[in-house]
This record gives C-alpha cells, sequence and structure tokens, in this order.
C-alpha cells in the first residue's frame, strides 16, 4: 500500500481543496494547529482594514447605526444557521470562560434542576476553574469530577448512571482536547433529560469542524470559542446558544448596557431584554466580532458536512500512516480509532514528545516548518482543518516525525518551554 500516492489520490479527488487559497499560507510550512488557532483569511485582512480605516477612521461614532449593529445581528444568524437554531437562541460574545459562568450561574439559580455541578476530567481546565468559582452555589459546596479508567474516552455506562444517581447540571467538553474523543451528543442529551439534568456542552474543539445541530440532538445549551477551526482570530468572542425552553427560566446574572431592553433609553431601572438578548453584556467587540463572519461564511459555504467527510478521511489516513510508520518508534495513538467518537485531531503520544515538537516547528533548509502542539505530560497534538489541510501534508508530517525518531535527533536538544506550546 503506497500511503504517498493515497495522499496524491485523495488530495485529486477533495471536494473542498479550493477553498485553501483562501486562507493565508506560508508554502514552507505545514499548519498543524488548528485546532488552537485557526488560520487567517484573506478577506479578512481586507475587511479589517475597511473597518479600522473608513468605518472607525472616517465615520466614526455614525458606523454604529451604518454598519456595526448589523454586523452583531448577522454574525448570530450565521451560527444559528451553523448549528441549526432560530436567531433568539443564539448570540456571540464575550469568552467562552464568561458565558460558561453566566449560563452556570443562571441555571443554578433557576431551581430547576438539582444544585449538583458535574463534569469528568477529561473536560477543558479552564471549565473546572469555572465551576469551582460557583460551587459554593451548590447543595454540597463541591463540584464532582468523574473519572474513567480511560484518558481516550469516557465511559459512557458510568456517565450515564451518574445522570441517575446524581443528577443535576453537567458540564461536558463534545470534543475533548487532548484525546480529541467525541460524546455521543443526542444520546447523553436523552439521559440528561429523563433523570432531570442538563448537559451544558462547550463545543470550543468541535465547532466548525463537526455537524452539530441542536434540534436533532435535543441540545439545550451550548457554548464554544471561535478562533480555533472557525479561523475568528486570537482571542475572538465566543457563542452561546440555549433553547428557547430554558431561556423562560433563565435570567443573566450580569445586568450590563446591551442587555437591557431598550439600552439607550438610559432608564436607570434594568429591564431586560428579550430571547437570548438579555445574555449580552457589554458593548460588543466590533474589531474581534468582525473576522469571524468570515469564518462562519467559509464554514457555511464549503458545507459543514463536507467539512466534517473530509476530516474524517484525514484522521483515517493519519491513523493508518502512524501505524506504518511510528510504531516501531514507540509512538502510541491517544485518540480513539473509531471516527464517530472522534474529533479533529489526532494526539500521539512519545517520552520524547516535547523535543520532537520543537524539532518540527524549527524546521530546517530540508525540512519545512511543522506546527503542532504540545500538551503535557507527552502529547503532540495534530490538527488539521479541512479547509487549508492535505492528505500530503499529513503524509509530509509523518514521515519528518519518523526521521528525526530514527536519527534519534531529540538527543541534541533542550528542554526548555517558551509560555504557550
Amino acid at each position: 500500500m503506497d500511503l504517498r500516492k493515497i495522499a496524491i489520490d485523495n488530495d485529486n479527488n477533495d471536494a473542498i481543496k479550493s477553498f485553501k487559497s483562501r486562507f493565508v499560507n506560508n508554502l514552507n510550512e505545514i499548519y498543524l494547529d488548528g485546532n488552537s488557532l485557526g488560520k487567517l483569511p484573506k478577506k479578512t485582512q481586507d475587511d479589517l482594514d475597511v473597518l479600522i480605516k473608513k468605518q472607525w477612521g472616517n465615520e466614526l461614532i455614525s458606523s454604529w447605526n451604518n454598519h456595526w449593529l448589523e454586523l452583531h445581528n448577522e454574525i448570530n444568524s450565521k451560527m444559528s444557521n451553523l448549528i441549526n437554531s432560530n436567531n433568539k437562541e443564539v448570540l456571540v460574545g464575550e469568552s467562552t470562560s464568561v458565558n460558561l459562568y453566566k449560563i452556570i450561574y443562571a441555571l443554578l439559580e433557576s431551581n430547576k434542576y438539582e444544585k449538583n455541578l458535574v463534569t469528568d476530567s477529561m473536560n477543558f481546565p479552564s471549565d473546572l476553574y469555572i465551576l469551582d468559582s460557583l460551587k459554593n452555589l451548590t447543595n454540597n459546596k463541591l463540584i464532582t469530577i468523574l473519572k474513567y479508567n480511560s484518558n481516550k474516552c469516557c465511559d459512557i455506562d458510568l456517565l450515564k448512571k451518574s445522570f441517575k444517581d446524581n443528577p443535576g447540571i453537567y458540564c461536558l467538553s463534545l470534543v475533548t482536547y487532548k484525546s480529541s474523543y467525541l460524546y455521543p451528543m443526542k444520546e447523553l442529551n436523552e439521559v440528561a433529560e429523563k433523570t432531570g439534568s442538563i448537559i451544558v456542552w462547550d463545543c470550543s474543539h468541535a465547532i466548525g469542524v463537526t455537524e452539530i445541530d441542536v434540534k436533532r440532538s435535543e441540545t439545550k445549551v451550548a457554548l464554544g470559542c471561535t478562533y480555533k477551526f472557525l479561523n475568528g482570530g486570537p482571542g475572538s468572542p465566543s457563542f452561546l446558544y440555549v433553547s428557547s425552553e430554558i431561556l423562560k427560566i433563565i435570567n443573566n446574572p450580569i445586568k450590563g448596557w446591551f442587555g437591557h431592553k431598550n439600552p439607550f433609553d438610559f432608564d436607570k431601572n434594568y429591564i431586560p431584554a428579550e430571547n437570548i438578548n438579555k445574555f449580552k453584556a457589554g458593548t460588543p467587540q466590533i474589531l474581534s466580532l468582525l473576522p469571524v463572519r468570515n469564518g462562519l461564511d467559509l464554514a457555511l459555504e464549503a458545507g459543514i458536512s463536507s467539512i466534517r467527510k473530509k476530516s474524517v478521511d484525514l484522521s483515517n489516513y493519519l491513523i493508518d500512516l502512524i501505524d506504518k510508520e511510528l510504531t516501531e518508534f514507540d509512538v502510541v495513538i491517544a485518540s480513539p480509532k473509531d471516527s464517530s467518537f472522534r474529533g479533529s485531531h489526532i494526539t500521539i503520544q512519545h517520552d520524547e514528545a516535547w523535543k520532537i515538537c520543537k524539532i518540527l516547528i524549527k524546521g530546517n533548509k530540508n525540512r519545512k516548518k511543522i506546527i503542532p502542539d504540545f500538551r503535557p505530560e507527552n502529547n503532540i497534538r495534530l490538527g488539521f482543518s479541512p479547509l487549508y489541510i492535505s492528505f500530503i501534508d499529513l503524509y509530509e508530517t509523518v514521515i519528518t516525525i519518523k526521521d528525526i525518531l530514527k536519527n534519534k535527533e531529540y538527543l541534541k536538544i533542550d528542554n526548555s518551554k517558551p509560555n504557550v506550546t
């Protein structure tokens, strides 16, 4: 089996390969960190230039009426289309952490659910920090963290048992940040509903690359960042989805200006806006919001089903490559092999993982720079955005890692780390 030829054939038959040309690309680089920060769409550069020089520079405050208020509504509508909700249930703004805090607080105060906060050990650390900051509002003044026998996959039976034995408010990452495990969203939502629980889904590593249909999956609350697979730029705001059913029973704990029903009445009495708009707080972050529009446009144009199909094909091919080329060098695949339980990154483990990353990122005159990322203790994440990653990119990456291991290049590398890995 000639895996290089398979890569070339797959690239030739790729239905969405043309989208790569719409990003800023470095021909001497393979970028496998779209699961952390997506690439820059070319159109975003032009649009930001117009916003800064024309709208802000020349039109100044009139741009709120002429451009910016409608921009926010437009982005909310596009996000709604991506996840199959209605416009009154989706808001793009604030960070994932801020939105998670607001929604967990609101659910605890609603008294609809038992005041138990539950998550699992595969959730992203910052989600755990937010839950910990709210534990004093719970019945037992603590959060429950489920632990599984495997760091790769969720124990579905254990999780279902927890819903029954300890109903309450659950927070889970739809795709986990380390192993790329993809939870069965609809199945778990149904169990949660039957046991009087609710799941708040963090979709940060899933949005823009997996098919999220909040209606079909009976999801009640979801949120997540837009700077990974949606290519919204560093620090771009997150989205928040709350079903109409839940919106009726909760309130925003932050009574901010734009969360008011009529903010420009400057009423001293706070009257919350209707539907999801009551979860607005301060002034919309226009400079950060604009790039999200282009990221959403690209995802909607390519079609999330086409993006997901290519993601699965890429990851299946990568697993075959790793099995054939790297297992003899003690490389272990730390992601599910079943694509129905896997997101759009593959994690591999090796005792010299960080040093391998340093060599890949540096590159040399005979070798492209290859940019993955590292997660403790010994994980290399290979993230592939189907809009700009090719099969030959993955082939070249694995062959490069093989050369590094075969020649033991890591022995010449120190173990120092920068702040961001």
